[in-house]
């Protein structure tokens, strides 16, 4: 099986691609080889979407309950299959065994609740203004969807668009992140196939942004697109589709706020943030950027949560103590290290300093930090904690809308009302009130504002975004035209 995460899945088979460029594929921790694929190019992205395209009218033919029965089935090989995903989560994308399975059962979840997708594709009838005639609205999926997977959470999020799209009688072509593209594309092919999804419902392309980057987007037979991923390769994405009138589901960047107001359980308010920030070291869209504190509490939060912060362990992420791993590459330390000197250099104090070993960097707070330093102002992605001070709950309103994104976000407050009307006034797409930012419930609306994205993830909501509406007007009795 190892054999075949150096190939490509197309239409049920594990082929070689037929681009002359390799991808290597490497442990960011040990750096340690995991296998050379052959990259596609586009003659192989020509046929993996029309293997799609072919197998898609057949897969939506199927009825409601043999579609759900593919996906119990896929859950069920998750589960037998749970130790080999976690093994490749930890080894490729530089997963802690904590976050590993986090990620699995957040997967899980989005099958299971994909599931129930078939019977939950309802239609309406409409009454009509000309006699004797009814409308029916019918809801039918798109055809087939484009799934672009990231390297963060890349089982997790790829699967977040497959499974809703096959429950919805679409059929898939994945392609993965270059650093991740067993976990955020191979593996899926592994438990489809196992799972006995018919061929060419699922099909998987590694290749490289520069051959079939903008082709997978502009290809004639996909209808949405789906990414995950930064605001730049978004937006560019989206230009594309929109050109080809193609539908998109995009998230993308962050840069949550966790706003801790005076009346805040400091305790709990400091093991949210610790959480909110370290998962995966940062290095997911919803993880806390900015920690905004109200000053008659800052020196006690600050001090706490440095405590917190030097008892997580930093290493290797196969040890399963360890809570912070490796950035994903060396681009990303060198990304982080630069915004934390700048922000050093304009006043920003080192509270606790964490030292960058490869591609390992142990966890930095900062203290004294205003709202247009580097750190604060860009997405971090990354284990650093900037701590910001406020004297009043609406100026800890104005820096957390002081950005272009708006992801996800995080209210501390002993008076949950309060909290939700402090909540209203932040422009993301979600907030959470004594809690951290890191959530994402299969069955909740999931989505950003402004720069973090398009459209909605989970429930009822990606079933829209998925599905189109047909209006089949019948007319019981022959009306009468004026002319």
């Amino acid at each position: 099986m190892t054999q075949s995460f150096t190939k490509q899945y197309i239409n049920g088979n594990w082929t070689e691609g037929s681009s002359a460029k390799t991808i290597e594929n490497a442990n960011p921790f040990t750096q340690e080889a995991l296998g050379t694929i052959t990259s596609a190019n586009e003659q192989d992205l020509d046929a993996a979407y029309n293997a799609a395209a072919s197998a898609q009218k057949e897969w939506a033919a199927l009825v409601p309950a043999e579609r759900q029965a593919h996906l119990y089935q896929l859950a069920d090989t998750m589960q037998e299959e749970k130790e080999f995903i976690k093994e490749w989560l930890v080894k490729e994308a530089g997963s802690t065994a904590a976050k590993a399975e986090a990620e699995f059962q957040a997967a899980l979840g989005i099958v299971r609740e994909s599931a129930s997708f078939p019977t939950r594709m309802d239609g309406k009838i409409l009454p009509s203004n000309n006699p004797g005639k009814e409308n029916y609205v019918y809801r039918m999926p798109k055809g087939v969807v484009g799934v672009i997977g990231p390297w963060n959470f890349p089982f997790h999020l790829s699967m977040r668009s497959i499974a809703p799209a096959l429950a919805t009688g679409n059929t898939v072509v994945i392609k993965p992140a270059s650093d991740t593209p067993v976990t955020s594309g191979l593996m899926l092919a592994h438990v489809f196939e196992k799972a006995g999804f018919p061929k060419g419902t699922v099909n998987v392309l590694v290749g490289r942004g520069s051959e079939i980057g903008d082709s997978f987007v502009t290809h004639p037979v996909p209808k949405v697109i789906s990414f995950t991923g930064s605001t730049e390769v978004g937006s560019h994405i989206a230009e594309l589709a929109g050109k080809h009138l193609k539908e998109t589901a995009l998230e993308l960047g962050g840069n949550n706020v966790m706003l801790v107001l005076e009346d805040a359980d400091v305790d709990q308010a400091v093991e949210a943030a610790a959480f909110g920030k370290f998962l995966h070291q940062g290095q997911i869209c919803m993880a806390l950027n900015r920690i905004v504190v109200h000053e008659s509490i800052h020196d006690e939060f600050a001090e706490k949560f440095i405590a917190k912060t030097k008892s997580l362990q930093a290493g290797d992420p196969s040890d399963q103590k360890t809570i912070i791993g490796p950035l994903i590459n060396k681009d990303q330390l060198d990304r982080i290290q630069k915004d934390l000197d700048e922000s050093v250099k304009q006043g920003a104090h080192i509270a606790l300093d964490g030292k960058a070993n490869g591609n390992l960097l142990e966890p930095v707070v900062l203290t004294g930090v205003t709202n247009d330093m580097p750190i604060a102002e860009n997405e971090i992605f990354g284990p650093v904690a900037p701590i910001i001070k406020v004297s009043s709950e609406q100026e800890a309103i104005d820096i957390a809308n002081a950005s272009p994104y708006g992801l996800s976000g995080s209210v501390f407050t002993k008076d949950r009302f309060r909290g939700i009307q402090v909540a209203k006034k932040i422009e993301t797409g979600m907030v959470h009130i004594n809690d951290q930012s890191v959530n994402d419930e299969a069955h909740v609306a999931f989505g950003g504002e402004k720069d973090s994205g398009l459209g909605r993830f989970g429930g009822e909501w990606v079933i829209d975004k998925f599905t189109t509406v047909k209006t089949i007007g019948v007319q019981s009795g022959y009306r009468k035209f004026p002319f």
